[in-house]
């Protein structure tokens, strides 16, 4: 196994160092999928705070990833149930804008 490097990524237009012992081509993928993401949140949101911005990517992204797994576990039954919800955390994120 190799050690680990330090390999550079971008989101949101600023470049992050991560240091790790994953290829750097499937870190790059992943930091394309956070960068893609969180652009779409906030041109749909209008969020400017990052925190609050960072915070519904990871929703959306767990929500993704919990959805995934359902459908694998259970043929897609509860997914449908996992997306309002996730969708529901991300709509009272934004009703809590004001308080940032």
């Amino acid at each position: 196994m190799a050690g680990k490097r330090s390999v550079a990524i971008r989101v949101l237009g600023q470049e992050y160092r991560i240091r790790t012992d994953a290829h750097p081509g499937e870190l790059q993928r992943v930091a394309t999928l956070v960068d893609e993401t969180m652009g779409r949140l906030r041109d749909r949101t209008g969020a400017v705070d990052s925190r609050e911005l960072a915070m519904m990517t990871a929703v959306n992204l767990a929500r993704d990833l919990l959805v995934e797994r359902a459908a694998r576990r259970t043929g897609a039954a509860s997914a449908p149930r996992l997306r309002e919800l996730a969708e529901r955390v991300e709509a009272l994120l934004q009703g809590d804008s004001s308080h940032s």
